[in-house]
């Protein structure tokens, strides 16, 4: 079974989103992590720190102007 979780970190500062969405990954293992971002720059990091560790990231944009990244492995 593959597991999914989700990630808030809407209100969080830099490098607070990309810390967390790098420990809730390595947590996880495998499987898929929905990260909700209000922020661009915390979007970026989130992807870039997803890619780095082999996770694949999707990122679309909702229409409350939050990003939502799903990362996959």
């Amino acid at each position: 079974m593959i597991e999914t979780k989700t990630l808030d970190v809407r209100g969080l500062s830099c490098p607070e989103p990309a810390m967390l969405t790098r420990e809730a990954l390595f947590a996880l293992g495998s499987g898929t992590l929905t990260v909700l971002s209000d922020s661009f720059t915390s979007r970026t990091n989130i992807e870039r720190t997803g890619n780095r560790i082999g996770w694949k990231a999707e990122v679309n944009q909702d229409d409350d102007e939050t990003y939502r990244i799903t990362l996959t492995k």
